[in-house]
């Protein structure tokens, strides 16, 4: 059964292509695709990599995660499903909320910290 891996530290210029034929060197691969940014089109430096087998996977592993490819250094680990990751809260990173602009600087309203 395949097993899929977790790549993180990817060149930004890295192809799919080429994340494949460096993992091919571990064995089959079945897919190999880089995560790309909705909005511009760009690489978000991470992907997943789906080995042909256990033994395939953690040859991968073994022989990836540490090392450079395109002058970045990987980090490879088995994916995790879904289900598994912890939520993530909304917002921004400019704290505030519903009320917090279009009033200019006046504070007069809001609580004072």
């Amino acid at each position: 059964m395949a097993k899929k891996l977790y790549v993180g530290g990817i060149n930004f210029s890295t192809t799919d292509e080429a994340l494949r034929e460096a993992f091919s060197q571990a064995g089959t691969v079945e897919s190999a695709t880089i995560i790309m940014d909705r909005d511009s089109g760009r690489s978000k430096g991470f992907g997943f990599v789906e080995m042909a087998s256990d033994e395939q996977a953690t040859a991968a592993i073994e022989m990836f995660n540490g090392k450079e490819l395109d002058g970045r250094r990987l980090t490879v680990s088995e994916a995790r499903p879904m289900g598994e990751r912890p939520a993530r809260s909304g917002g921004n990173s400019f704290g505030g909320g519903r009320n917090s602009g279009g009033r200019g600087n006046d504070y007069g309203s809001r609580n004072q910290w």
